[in-house]
């Protein structure tokens, strides 16, 4: 379904493109089940920048007002909103990551609920579908996601972090923040108090019928946790002195070389090595499902190959640092550039990297998108704010919001 390349994203954004106004608008919500056309399936080569926000934004504009494509540029700035949104919040992504493996360890994913839950075996006929096409394709319909994360809470009462860790494992889109920050909230934690509640009428009428699932809650009240802190500084985006040599290093967060060194024209010049490295199984102490596995590593080639034909792909094994920390000693670079991740195992991994680097007297830099720079002090009172944001933003990456009437 997911071809893992530029030029199949491409295609699908062509092909997309048409469909992206009022057709889109009216059929978006509807699951017509995995050969659905009324939506763009996009979110797996936006989420690796196989093909990046701005582009797609701009080839949809290039053919529909902005007021017509609306619902569908929405969609995509929730993303960057979720992002923005948990790069001033990390404390939640480090709560999460330590609750599921504690969840793990207490033995919460070893019980018949969980198990059934997971496989299929539920008895909730839409749920047991669902969960087989997640792991068998990759992929769910949004809406589709917010039912099943509604159910998994509130009628089979198990814990939320365990849930976004299956989606996480197995989603080709899965990323740090849409993940976990969209389970939280049909949890009642995003928006305190706020939940979001399946039902079987609803179900029936977007999915046209197919399902009409028995016994689901008919309450969902919020869970709570402790107070988050205050929100942190976005960290600035970084550049390197002229004159070094630098050597880029590409992740599955951002595989679009191209276009970053058209942002940040100090790359020109000075740029002696590419590499890239990914590790999928960072995603949960379970690791990932194969098929984002192959995924991953599919994108990986592909971003690798368009950037710099034959560079080194890197492997990420015991010592993630190690191979990275080598290939920077012997290409003799002054400087790794990376292309900026945001809060999750990405950026954990920098993390680590970024040390192991300054050992050696390498520094680590970190290049940032203009569409993140701009987009994410935003994403701090909720989404209707930010989205009144939008046509701002978009002028200011140079995308008119009303090119088509």
């Amino acid at each position: 379904m997911f071809p893992p390349t530029r030029a199949a994203g491409l295609e699908a954004l062509a092909d997309f493109v048409p469909r992206a106004g009022a057709a889109y608008a009216r059929r978006r919500n509807v699951d017509t089940g995995p050969l659905r056309t009324n939506v763009s399936s996009l979110s797996p080569y936006i989420r690796h920048r196989l093909v990046t926000e701005g582009e797609v934004v701009a080839a949809v504009l290039g053919q529909h007002s902005l007021s017509a494509a609306e619902k569908f540029v929405q969609e995509v700035m929730w993303r960057t909103y979720w992002k923005g949104w948990l790069e001033q919040n990390p404390e939640v992504w480090r709560r999460y990551r330590r609750d599921v493996a504690e969840l793990i360890a207490a033995g919460s994913a070893d019980t018949p609920e969980y198990r059934d839950a997971v496989a299929g075996r539920t008895g909730i006929d839409a749920m047991d579908a669902w969960a087989r096409e997640l792991v068998e394709t990759g992929y769910l319909h949004n809406h589709t996601r917010m039912w099943f994360a509604s159910i998994w809470v509130f009628t089979l009462r198990l814990p939320w972090q365990l849930g976004a860790d299956f989606f996480y494992r197995h989603l080709l889109d899965g990323d740090a923040a849409s993940n976990t920050l969209s389970w939280r909230w049909v949890a009642g934690l995003q928006t305190v108090g706020k939940t979001y509640l399946a039902t079987a009428s609803n179900i029936e009428r977007y999915t046209e019928g197919r399902f009409r699932p028995q016994g689901l809650a008919t309450i969902a009240p919020a869970l709570s946790e402790e107070p988050l802190p205050p929100r942190s500084p976005i960290p600035p985006g970084e550049t390197a002195p002229a004159g070094e040599r630098l050597g880029v290093l590409l992740h599955e967060e951002d595989l679009a070389l191209d276009s970053l060194r058209g942002e940040h024209p100090w790359l020109d010049g000075g740029v002696v090595a590419v590499a890239a490295c990914a590790d999928a199984d960072a995603r949960s102490p379970w690791g990932a499902s194969d098929t984002v596995r192959a995924f991953t590593a599919g994108a990986l080639a592909d971003g690798l190959e368009r950037a710099a034909p034959g560079a080194a792909a890197l492997a990420v094994g015991v010592d993630p640092p190690a191979a990275v920390v080598e290939w920077a000693v012997s290409e003799k670079v002054d400087t790794v550039v990376i292309p900026y991740a945001p809060v999750g195992p990405v950026a954990e991994r920098m993390t680590g990297l970024r040390a192991a680097l300054a050992d050696r007297g390498i520094a680590l830099r970190a290049a940032r998108r203009d569409w993140d720079s701009l987009a994410w002090p935003h994403a701090r009172r909720g989404f209707f704010p930010f989205r009144a944001e939008i046509p701002r933003l978009l002028a200011q990456q140079g995308i008119p919001a009303s090119s088509r009437r």
